[in-house]
């Protein structure tokens, strides 16, 4: 096998060149990258995150801003009322 510019002369066929010593001219083994809609950085399509402004890509993924703020209320006025009936009645 004698070499030619990097690529090797195939020994079965006088006139073909083998191609296996060169790299693919795609990235097919490369994952699929999308843009971020927020910073519109390339990342990987299956990302939780944007590794590069911190934002979560779906809705399911977000961990929420927790309870509502009506739920802490109801809570705080029932525990004030029953504090206030516990001292209250004695």
């Amino acid at each position: 096998m004698t070499h030619d510019r990097g690529r090797a002369w195939d020994d079965d066929d006088d006139d073909a060149w083998d191609d296996d010593d060169e790299a693919p001219d795609d990235d097919s083994d490369a994952e699929p990258t999308v843009p971020c809609p927020y910073c519109r950085e390339e990342i990987l399509e299956e990302a939780p995150r944007c590794p590069a402004c911190g934002n979560f890509i779906s809705a399911e993924d977000h961990a929420g801003p927790g309870k509502p703020a009506w739920v802490i209320v109801t809570a705080l006025i029932c525990l004030g009322m029953a504090i206030w009936w516990a001292f209250a009645s004695g």
